[in-house]
């Protein structure tokens, strides 16, 4: 063999070896997943809505899934609401953060109900997935074009329903029926939706809103009496307040739904109401929260009771720009007079500082309580008794306890409300006088936790 052959010879045979192999696989493995090119870059065409997704995966989750459903959304998010001069949504309110509410709405709804998007192409690696969809904008249209059609149907024929029960008297008929008609085409208020009815071209959505609110502007809700003095114990008030709900011609409306709400201060008021046959509905004040002394409870029709249990998002945006029918109850509210006994003791001996008492004393002054020295002339008794004993020594530890004893009782008739015991408190330290001081202490803290906000929920019912 010549020492050229030689020389070839060995250098095919290192070109064989596991190392270069090795390399060329290498080589060959690093382009055999390449990254397509709509992940580089968002596909744009006219033809299609696309959307891209992409999830991490982390051992835990459902990537695929997590990756569609970002797919999806990041689709819908490429269909815009085109919102016109002459809907209803322009006319009424101007203000672009409502209408950027109505069409976010609406691309929350859409990513549940879009249909006949592909899967057009996956990829991943060791830690990512991501998925390509793309929807035909022409089949889009076609879809929603139809389903349009048929809620214009059915808004049409609720909404002739409502005039026809509008013209015979039928008043919560007729809202009931236009607010049917109204969710029909909930999904369509940022277009015109234009059609003859009765020989008049018409908009739809904007007739249907505009008639709810006529028949609103034709309700009158009275208060009687519209201002009251109430005492802050509600129980202890004799009176009652009665909301009657006409039409413009003094006819009561019977069946009409209501709600009630503080509208300045607080407390509880039952929320809701249906006028009886005579247009009326008394409301249940049950208790008053704030220690203000002028507070107002607001009586509105509740729109939202046209919806059903379950209104829709969008009904609840566009009614809250409706005007209702509202009547405000006035009320000045008297703060009860409490009067207040109590004995505080340190094994047996009077204390000087009355630390229980003085505590009760000002929560209840901070929640509208004024106090009198004068027991004829108080509605409320508190009376209080506490005492500590001495307990164990264990080395140089000393244990006390505490045990104290309140009541509430109405005057004049002695009724008790509310009782509670602070039961053998246990408190620790280097001798008997400051132990009892420790148990004390720690009497504060179960009461003001939860014994005060007892006997201020007592006391208030």
């Amino acid at each position: 063999m010549t020492l050229k052959k030689l020389i070839i010879l060995l250098l095919v045979l290192a070109s064989c070896t596991p190392a270069a192999t090795q390399s060329k696989s290498k080589k060959k493995g690093k382009n055999a997943n390449p990254q397509p090119a709509w992940l580089s870059a968002k596909p744009e065409t006219d033809e299609y809505y696309v959307g891209i997704g992409h999830s991490t995966k982390d051992g835990t989750n459902n990537f695929v899934q997590e990756a569609k459903k970002s797919a999806l959304e990041d689709l819908v998010s490429e269909i815009k609401v085109n919102i016109s001069s002459t809907s209803v949504l322009t006319s009424i309110d101007n203000n672009k953060e409502f209408r950027d509410k109505y069409e976010q709405m609406i691309q929350t709804t859409a990513a549940d109900e879009i249909e006949e998007f592909e899967q057009v192409d996956t990829w991943q690696d060791d830690r990512n997935y991501w998925v390509y969809y793309r929807l035909s904008k022409a089949r889009y249209r076609e879809i929603k074009e139809q389903q349009k059609r048929d809620a214009v149907t059915l808004a049409l024929d609720f909404f002739t329903k409502a005039k026809q029960s509008e013209r015979s008297g039928s008043t919560i008929q007729a809202l009931t029926f236009y607010y049917q008609g109204f969710r029909a085409v909930e999904k369509y208020l940022a277009e015109p939706i234009t059609l003859t009815f009765e020989g008049k071209e018409i908009i739809l959505s904007n007739e249907i809103y505009a008639s709810m609110q006529q028949l609103l502007d034709n309700i009158q809700l009275t208060a009687t009496p519209s201002s009251l003095k109430l005492n802050r114990r509600v129980a202890q008030s004799a009176q009652s307040v009665m909301v009657k709900a006409v039409e413009n011609n003094n006819h009561p409306l019977a069946d009409l739904p209501l709600m009630a709400a503080f509208e300045k201060g607080s407390g509880d008021v039952f929320p809701t109401y249906q006028t009886d046959a005579g247009g009326q509905a008394k409301i249940l004040l049950t208790k008053i929260g704030s220690r203000d002394l002028e507070q107002s409870v607001a009586v509105s029709v509740n729109l939202l009771a046209f919806a059903g249990p379950d209104p829709s998002e969008i009904f609840k945006l566009v009614s809250s720009k409706m005007t209702v029918p509202k009547t405000d109850i006035l009320m000045q509210v008297a703060r009860p007079q409490v009067y207040v006994s109590a004995v505080e003791k340190n094994f047996g001996a009077t204390k000087q500082n009355q630390q229980l008492t003085n505590r009760i004393k000002n929560y209840l002054a901070n929640n509208g309580f004024e106090f009198t020295d004068q027991k004829d002339k108080a509605e409320l008794w508190v009376d209080l008794t506490s005492d500590s004993e001495k307990g164990a020594q264990s080395g140089s530890i000393y244990i006390s306890y505490v045990t104290s004893v309140i009541y509430v009782r109405t005057l004049p008739d002695s009724k008790e409300i509310y009782a509670t015991t602070l039961d053998r408190i246990k408190g620790y330290s280097l001798d008997y006088e400051r132990a009892s001081q420790d148990a004390y202490n720690k009497a504060l803290d179960s009461l003001e936790k939860d014994k005060m906000p007892e006997l201020l929920n007592a006391i208030l019912q």
